[in-house]
């Protein structure tokens, strides 16, 4: 498989598409237009609820335990995950993904997360960009954009893609 770099009008195309549809069809599903804008708040209680969600991503990464990661995700089988070219659908098959590339705390290596930048569109929808980095004997990173819905009290990624630094 022949990975084109971060630079190539290829990739920014297929990452201006993405970002696109995932915006589409949220807006799809709640029968309204797509916001324009993130919305304008005083206090920041929704990116920092949706910073709290990647923390604990985080920690339970760093802890070996993907179950717990995977609680940070919409358990449905319309959940989406991207990467690597290919898309999984659905929470089960995603977790599956996690554990069968994942066998071992060496393999996990020690998340972070860094260049947040979150994006509230109003109180439900929100759209986070970021780094990622894997800190283990082989070094890993790249690029993500999640798409997040608040269900039941909850903001949860319905969406993850999920790009490697070649």
């Amino acid at each position: 498989m022949r990975s084109h770099p971060p630079t190539s009008p290829r990739n920014s195309c297929v990452t201006i598409f993405l970002a696109a549809l995932a915006i589409c069809s949220i807006a799809a599903a709640q029968q309204t237009s797509p916001p324009t804008k993130p919305i304008e708040t005083n206090d920041r209680s929704h990116a920092d609820d949706i910073r709290t969600v990647l923390t604990k991503q985080a920690n339970a990464w760093n802890d070996g335990d993907i179950d717990t990661f995977m609680e940070t995700y919409w358990k449905s089988e319309q959940l989406t995950f991207s990467s690597g070219g290919k898309t999984t659908r659905g929470w089960t098959a995603t977790r599956d993904r996690y554990k069968q590339k994942y066998t071992s705390r060496e393999l996990m290596g020690k998340l972070t997360f860094s260049e947040l930048d979150v994006n509230v569109f109003d109180n439900s929808t929100a759209l986070v960009l970021g780094r990622w980095h894997l800190d283990r004997k082989e070094q890993a990173g790249g690029n993500f954009s999640l798409v997040l819905r608040k269900l039941d009290g909850r903001w949860l990624i319905i969406h993850d893609h999920t790009s490697a630094n070649p």
